[in-house]
């Protein structure tokens, strides 16, 4: 199951959140290691629906240019 960018940046912002809040150096650390790898999918997640945009445009530009052929 694929999680789009939206959820990575949101799980993100939750986990500064809680290290905002956390009291422990521990806990605070965990939680901006875990908003690290979450920022971190966010951007795959973006890179990988931009590509995917992009490969689409260009495949429908082909399909347009060879039904003008």
């Amino acid at each position: 199951m694929s999680q789009s960018y939206e959820f990575y940046h949101e799980r993100a912002a939750e986990a500064v959140g809680e290290a905002e809040a956390a009291t422990l150096d521990n806990v605070r650390d965990r939680h901006l290691r875990a908003a690290k790898t979450w920022t971190a999918l966010a951007e795959q997640a973006h890179k990988i629906r931009t590509d995917r945009e992009k490969a689409e445009a260009t495949k429908a530009a082909q399909r347009e240019a060879d039904a003008a052929a």
